[in-house]
């Protein structure tokens, strides 16, 4: 089941292109580093007693899809969020947020999986995304990756993680190239199915480099 996202395609094209420019992707009704994949959690919480605190029976589980405010309640009680993510996810305009909220079949759990990208106000750079699991009268944390910039889709029933990387000297709007990882469900995480790097030409940038006259 593809999940129900506003957004998320105008958001995937904005993880994988130049990130100066772009609007904001603010879901309405809702940093740089060289290499690496991003922070990443595949699967149960670091043990039982992680995962129980994983729990947020607040927000209450059911068929149909959770308000912002209820979704922000969930990033914000939940212990495995970085102190970063949370102090920085503030309403950009009145009560608008800069997440981007997808509802989907990603574990054959009871109810949908929520899928929540959070995003800088900016320039919609991807902070951290997010994989919450019904269960036991509330949501688990299931996955997680929060080095930016990170943007995650629900795409056919896997989870499709799209990491951008950057060479030193890289523009920010100018990334060396990207991975783009799959993640299925089994039993009882997220394993890795497949992993494609895409290398990024330097044909715009060099639009901006002066060319030697010839001699």
């Amino acid at each position: 089941m593809r999940g129900l996202s506003t957004r998320s395609g105008q958001a995937r094209r904005a993880a994988s292109t130049a990130v100066a420019g772009v609007a904001a992707l603010w879901f309405l009704v809702a940093a740089c580093t060289t290499g690496g994949t991003g922070a990443r959690d595949e699967g149960p919480a670091g043990g039982e007693q992680r995962a129980a605190a994983g729990l947020t029976p607040s927000v209450a589980p059911s068929g149909s899809r959770r308000s912002v405010a209820e979704v922000i309640e969930l990033i914000k009680a939940d212990p495995q969020i970085s102190k970063a993510v949370k102090r920085d996810l503030k309403p950009c305009v009145a009560d608008e947020y800069p997440v981007d909220v997808s509802y989907g079949d990603l574990t054959g759990g009871p109810g949908n999986d929520i899928l929540v990208n959070v995003m800088t106000c900016g320039d919609a750079v991807g902070m951290g995304a997010y994989v919450y699991r019904e269960r036991g009268g509330g949501y688990r944390n299931v996955f997680r990756a929060e080095e930016p910039p990170v943007y995650a889709e629900i795409d056919r029933g896997d989870l499709v993680v799209t990491q951008q990387l950057y060479e030193k000297g890289d523009p920010v709007s100018y990334p060396s190239s990207e991975e783009v990882i799959s993640y299925r469900w089994t039993t009882d995480r997220f394993t890795e199915q497949s992993r494609t790097h895409n290398d990024y030409g330097n044909a715009v940038g060099a639009a901006d480099t002066p060319v030697p006259a010839a001699s």
